[in-house]
């Protein structure tokens, strides 16, 4: 092999290792812009939506539709904004995303479950209750079909997706708002009556009982069982520990406080549509500045988290425990509610 044969071959070499480099590099380049791209919308996509006035709805729908506002307007509306925001705030729908940034966020993921479960107990709650004269009615044929959409799996992201699902349920519930606002026509009703709100009430009173305690054992706390507390006859399927160590585990402290956060957002759109939807049973009752002081304790687990952490120190420690001050509200909230109730059944 001569000279000019080995130059032509270390040449040929030089070139191959310079394109793989280049290449190398190229790919270097796109996965470190990726990566900087997915951290920056990390933290943008991180934000909770802020609350808007419920009134600035009401405004635009009748400013766009040309329709009044009658009983029921309000409620309906809140759903669907609340459930229009979950899925077209930043970021969209996080949930079901399979790739980054929206694959290892936890804590917005989380804000949508809480605001979700709402949406599907509202949504129920207008099926079967508020949409019905009695027990024998019919059920109204859009709520009958959205109903079921808003509680499609919110992990699903194809096949159908989860967004997919629940736009779906948000044309079926305007489509029985359309129906509700035209005064020519009785195919759609909203029934304002005490014994309804009482019904949806009893599962909001749930949830934040609930959410109360897991909320509370962020520090751990040795429970007694009162499980069958207040009646001799009571019985369950197996038995149960006297006392019970209860504790939220550390990595879902923040995920619990955020689910919080989304539940408590969406209830306040939705209490201050009852406000005006049961505005002449809350007056006979008496029970509005009930109603509006359980909003007032809602608004407050609002406060922007000045904390890069969800911080869990022990209750009277050095260190904040974020857990607790928002089961505080919460349960503030959750007794309102049950005062509630029982002016509405009993006042």
């Amino acid at each position: 092999m001569n000279v000019l044969e080995q130059l032509k071959i270390q040449y040929e070499d030089l070139i191959e290792w310079w394109q793989g480099g280049i290449l190398l590099r190229l790919l270097a380049g796109i996965l470190s812009a990726y990566l900087l791209l997915s951290v920056v919308l990390a933290f943008s996509w991180s934000r909770e939506p802020p609350l808007v006035d419920l009134n600035e709805r009401l405004e635009q729908y009748v400013a766009s539709s040309d329709q009044p506002v009658v009983i029921g307007t309000a409620t309906t509306i809140s759903l669907i904004h609340v459930a229009e925001t979950m899925l077209h705030k930043p970021g969209g729908f996080l949930s079901n995303d399979i790739t980054l940034p929206g694959a290892v966020l936890d804590n917005i993921p989380s804000w949508e479950f809480g605001v979700l479960v709402q949406l599907r107990d509202l949504a129920r709650a207008m099926r079967e209750s508020f949409s019905r004269s009695q027990s024998q009615s019919t059920e109204d044929i859009d709520l009958a079909i959205a109903e079921p959409r808003f509680n499609f799996d919110n992990q699903s992201w194809i096949l159908p997706r989860s967004e997919d699902e629940y736009r779906d349920g948000i044309q079926y519930v305007k489509s029985y708002l359309k129906r509700l606002s035209h005064a020519d026509q009785n195919s759609a009703q909203f029934y304002s009556r005490a014994d309804n709100l009482t019904i949806w009430l009893a599962t909001v009173e749930t949830r934040l009982g609930s959410l109360s305690q897991r909320l509370s054992a962020s520090v751990g706390q040795r429970r007694l069982n009162v499980d069958l507390a207040g009646d001799a006859a009571a019985q369950r399927s197996t038995e149960m520990q006297v006392e019970q160590e209860i504790k939220t585990p550390w990595h879902q402290i923040d995920n619990v406080v955020y689910e919080s956060r989304g539940t408590t957002w969406a209830l306040i759109y939705f209490l201050t549509a009852i406000e005006q939807d049961f505005s002449d049973v809350l007056e006979k009752k008496n029970a509005r500045v009930s109603l509006q002081q359980i909003i007032r304790e809602l608004e407050a687990t609002q406060q922007t988290i000045f904390s890069p952490m969800v911080l869990n120190g022990s209750g009277f420690g050095l260190f904040a425990n974020h857990s607790l001050v928002m089961a505080s509200y919460i349960s503030r909230a959750n007794a309102g509610i049950i005062d509630l109730r029982e002016l509405l059944e009993n006042g």
